[in-house]
């Protein structure tokens, strides 16, 4: 079949494009891209004036809980989320329980992931278990279809242990993305360590618990002459390391989450448990050094870290609760309102990053709206505001502390292989 997404403002991070032009989706593909195509008979006509039309979004951090927890999130309902976000591409964590450190496990999402409507790339675990003890068997896995390793959600301890790691995963050119945090440095904190800890009497996490990490990771990624990617940065500190790694010709990646460059330390004052996550919301120093980071290019990536929690286990005292919020669909409202209208980043600058960077990083054929490939695209209308409220949550989940807030950027349509999987209407 063929559509015709018509009158948008086509953004192509990948080829530079910023244009108002048409793109016509043949099937599973994408077909030509020119100003007013013309409309032949039998054809469907998107219209997408006031509109921008984007490749297809790729998330490369979230976590959809299953197996283990489908009470609170499932691959199939992540990606009906996702796919509600813009996303057409997401790579799940294996921090699941069980942990995903087998071939029978990858495979486990990747057919899960077929009944659903986006593209599902699971990464799996560093470590057996993710113990950090003994490595998992990294071909394998990569042979059941995983994309990239980490432990997420703890870190790998053992430097022995990560040196070997790198040095396996570089055989296979994919990336380890690591959860970067001392353990002994957390000791059991709950929020960012400093005059806000203090005011609310909660033990705090120092910046230096991630940076510390972040440096020796590096230098294991020089010896082992491997491929890094760091997760959920959160500190001016750890921006300042990935731009000397950079400079070194080290091959070192790094991301962010919306909330990162969205929120400070104050809005644990406010929210509680619902502003809880690991690494944890930091000062406005460190908020405004992520805007940077992103703006310069150091930072790489723009990843959501989604972690669906229920109500009851986030309403707990804070030193109870679980670490995590949501944060697929406050994406594209978050990055709209935060860094474009609110920061001058150009469209290009801001889509790059959850589009053509996560792709060239996991290796992926998504993130181009180029002729041939595969028809994953996303038409958003930038200047309607929306409410982040129960009602516009799609997830089973609403941990969140954005809500309540209004904000620029509403997705009106996702195509993923050349189906809409979303429509606003």
């Amino acid at each position: 079949m063929k559509i015709i997404v018509k009158n948008g403002r086509v953004i192509d991070p990948a080829s530079g494009i910023d244009a108002s032009l048409d793109v016509t989706i043949l099937d599973d593909r994408i077909g030509e891209i020119a100003p007013n195509i013309p409309v032949e008979d039998g054809a469907g006509v998107i219209d997408a004036s006031g509109c921008l039309v984007l490749p297809g979004l790729i998330d490369m951090h979230v976590h959809f809980r299953e197996p283990g927890r489908e009470d609170i999130e499932t691959i199939i309902g992540g990606s009906k989320v996702a796919a509600k976000s813009g996303y057409t591409s997401v790579c799940t964590m294996p921090n699941t329980t069980p942990v995903i450190d087998n071939q029978g496990l990858v495979r486990f999402i990747k057919l899960q992931a077929e009944k659903g409507p986006i593209n599902v790339f699971p990464a799996a675990s560093i470590t057996q278990g993710s113990k950090g003890e003994e490595l998992a068997e990294m071909g394998e896995l990569l042979n059941a279809g995983a994309v990239a390793f980490t432990d997420d959600g703890l870190p790998v301890m053992s430097a022995v242990i990560m040196r070997r790691a790198l040095e396996y995963a570089r055989m296979f050119d994919v990336p380890l993305l690591t959860h970067s945090e001392d353990l002994e440095l957390t000791d059991n904190g709950l929020m960012n360590e400093g005059v806000n800890a203090t005011r609310l009497g909660m033990k705090g996490i120092p910046r230096e618990a991630e940076e510390v990490m972040i440096a020796r990771d590096i230098l294991l990624t020089r010896l082992a002459k491997g491929r890094m990617h760091i997760c959920h940065i959160s500190s001016a500190g750890s921006v300042e390391l990935l731009q000397w790694a950079k400079a070194q010709g080290i091959k070192v990646t790094g991301e962010t989450a919306p909330h990162y460059f969205s929120l400070n330390d104050d809005a644990v004052a406010e929210h509680m448990a619902m502003a809880k996550m690991k690494p944890p919301l930091r000062t406005e120093e460190d908020r405004l050094a992520m805007i940077e980071g992103l703006r310069v290019g150091v930072i790489d990536v723009i990843a959501t870290d989604h972690a669906p929690h229920s109500r009851n286990e986030k309403m707990q005292e804070m030193e109870y609760a679980p670490f995590g919020i949501i944060g697929l669909e406050t994406a594209v409202p978050l990055i709209i309102t935060e860094l474009v209208k609110e920061h001058g980043f150009s469209y290009l600058e801001a889509f790059e990053k959850v589009t053509v960077n996560p792709a060239k990083i996991l290796k992926i054929d998504r993130g181009t709206l180029e002729k041939g490939k595969p028809a994953d695209i996303v038409v958003v209308d930038p200047e309607r505001k929306v409410t982040i409220d129960e009602d516009f949550l799609m997830s089973h989940c609403k941990n969140t502390p954005f809500i309540g807030r209004e904000l620029y950027g509403s997705v009106e349509y996702t195509f993923c292989n050349g189906n809409i999987v979303y429509s606003r209407s």
